[in-house]
């Protein structure tokens, strides 16, 4: 992290990627299910696939260094970040019912909500709790640092609920294996368990989720972040009545963003652990 603060912006996010590359290549096991996984899922040839992996974990490794370094680049965002849509955060809080922005470990998810929180919205952030207790409080550290506060650890539906009624956005990445808490619907087209805690949220309180995600752009140090309406209901139900629908919905947004841009999606994850025995 001391590295990350000295060298400049450019300089420390290259080598945050040639560290990602270099984790690829001493992870072996780790690399070939994730590329076995990406052939299953997306249909590519083993050699696409390989590409697809070695850049995964090449933005990656420069996504952790830009969150590392968000505080310090927190009052220059504007000129990393460009926005479309966020007119629809803007709407959907005027109904006073709270937002929740859904999203998933693809691009740079931690931009989006620091961006927002620049812009004078109510941020919050549901924080998946990690192995080690030391890296979840310097993951939330980070964020309230950027103005975006923290909301427990893992699913805290309690704390959830109280960020929907104070009209706040609250931002879930809910691209995780959810296992027996979960329902099965397709994500990128085979059976994945699914979170459905902000589903049943949104069908409670008629919280809109709005589908956004922050892409890396080609020269590796910009991003371009889109905020997507509010997702809708089927037959002009209201979203989250039907909640394998509307699970199903999310998934259809999510692995959209995934198969535009393969390489910036987490695939050293087990998305399918639960229903593919995917370890």
């Amino acid at each position: 992290m001391c590295v990350c603060g000295i060298l400049g912006h450019k300089t420390a996010v290259r080598l945050g990627a040639l560290t990602g590359r270099i984790v690829n290549f001493f992870s072996p096991s780790k690399s070939s299910r994730a590329r076995a996984r990406c052939v299953r899922m997306l249909g590519v040839t083993d050699m696409r696939a390989r590409e697809i992996i070695s850049g995964s974990y090449a933005h990656f490794g420069r996504a952790l260094v830009e969150f590392i370094r968000l505080p310090e680049m927190y009052n220059n965002i504007d000129e990393i970040v460009s926005v479309t849509g966020e007119e629809h955060i803007w709407q959907a809080l005027e109904l006073g019912r709270g937002v929740i922005m859904l999203s998933a470990h693809i691009g740079c998810w931690e931009y989006a909500a620091a961006l927002l929180a620049k812009h004078g919205v109510p941020m919050s952030a549901i924080g998946a709790e990690q192995r080690d207790d030391r890296i979840t409080q310097a993951i939330a550290d980070l964020r309230a640092r950027s103005g975006v506060k923290p909301v427990g650890k893992g699913i805290d539906l309690r704390a959830a609920v109280e960020c929907i009624k104070r009209n706040e956005v609250l931002a879930v990445l809910l691209d995780q294996d959810a296992k027996a808490a979960g329902v099965l619907v397709p994500f990128l087209g085979h059976l994945a368990s699914t979170p459905v805690g902000p589903i049943k949220l949104a069908k409670k309180f008629g919280t809109p989720v709005l589908p956004c995600h922050v892409i890396r752009e080609a020269d590796d140090f910009h991003m371009s972040f889109l905020i997507e309406p509010p997702l809708e209901g089927k037959d002009g139900r209201p979203f989250g009545e039907d909640v394998n629908r509307s699970a199903e919905q999310c998934n259809d947004a999510i692995s959209r963003w995934i198969r535009e841009n393969p390489e910036q999606w987490m695939w050293m994850y087990p998305r399918w652990e639960s229903t593919l025995n995917d370890k």
